[in-house]
Order: C-alpha cells, then structure tokens, then sequence
C-alpha cells in the first residue's frame, strides 16, 4: 500500500510540477505576446510618421520648384503690362487686344498654381509685402499709403515672392510746410 500511496503522491508531485511548467510556460508566451504587439504599434507608429514626412518634404519640394518657375516668368508678365501701358497710346488696336489676352490668360493660369498679385494702391504701407522707391508730399492722401505702384508684387500661398515696387505718401501738416518754407527762407539768406 505505501507503493501506491508513494506513486500516487509522485504523481501529485509530478503534476503540480507539469502545471506549474505550464502556468510559466503561459506567462512567458503572455508577456511575449505583450511585447510583440507593444513593437508592432511602435514600428507602425514610425513607419506613419515617416509616410507623413515623405509626404510632406515631397509636396514642399513640388511647392519649391514651382516658386521657382513662377518667379521667372514674372518678367515677362511685367513686360506685357508694360506694353500695354505703351500701346494705350495708338498703335494697332488688335495689338492692344492681344496683349490683353495674353496677359489675362497667363495671370489666370498662375493663379491656379498659387500666385497672387499683392494689392498695393491705395493701401497702407506694409514694408512686408511693399518696397517704398519714393516717399511724396500728398496732402490728398492718407499718410503712410501706396499712391502709386512702379513693379506689382507677388505672393506664392502665403509667402512673398516679390515686393510690389511702390511710392508711399507723406502727408505734411500746414505747419510742416510753413517750417519747410522758414528753413528754406534762412538758407537763402
């Protein structure tokens, strides 16, 4: 009897030992399995934001080049405007209309790709996206206003591209003037 009883309690042992194996075993595999998926999410997770950077760096890339071209076809849109300020003058009217045309679908096209002129006259002066090339007495006018456009400027989105050339107002009070014309009175003398 104490063999069975001893054999049966080495299967107790021996079963316990075998759950017990198992139970580690199933925990290792567990925490494994935690890990994994825990790796998994962060490979994914990197390999989303590098798809976003690629993306982004490439659509700035696009957005670069055409910049790039939109700034060298701005000459030729001011040598249009320029004929059509000269041809107001006489030549043919079909010229004149041409021009028009020309310049109206080729500002139309730009605009699809993003450039937008810069509104200057009658403005006030922003030194952000207007170059003053002068600054003239203008008792009409509001002080510090663009009162007359020489180049018009550019933006691409929301960047400049080029600065609208432009003459800026300085509005001189009654005694300014009288100040101007005292100074003026003592140099003479």
């Amino acid at each position: 009897m104490e063999d069975r009883e001893e054999i049966e309690n080495k299967d107790e042992a021996a079963q316990e030992t075998l759950e017990k194996a198992e139970k580690d075993q199933k925990s290792s595999l567990e925490s494994e399995l935690v890990e994994m998926k825990d790796r998994y999410l962060r490979l994914y997770a990197e390999f989303e934001n590098y798809r976003k950077r690629v993306q982004r760096e490439k659509e700035d890339l696009v957005k670069c080049c055409n910049e790039d071209l939109l700034y060298q076809i701005l000459p030729a849109i001011d040598n249009l405007e320029m004929a059509l300020q000269h041809s107001a003058n006489g030549p043919s009217e079909g010229l004149l209309k041409g021009v028009e045309i020309t310049l109206r679908e080729l500002l139309r096209i730009l605009e699809k790709f993003g450039l937008i002129p810069i509104s200057a006259i009658g403005r006030p002066f922003d030194p952000s996206i207007h170059h003053a090339m002068s600054v003239v007495d203008k008792p009409d006018a509001e002080d510090n206003t663009v009162v007359e456009e020489f180049r018009k400027g550019y933006m691409f989105g929301n960047r400049v591209l080029r600065p609208s050339l432009v003459s800026v107002s300085k509005k001189t009070t009654e005694e300014s003037r009288e100040e101007i014309h005292t100074h003026e009175g003592l140099k003479e003398e």
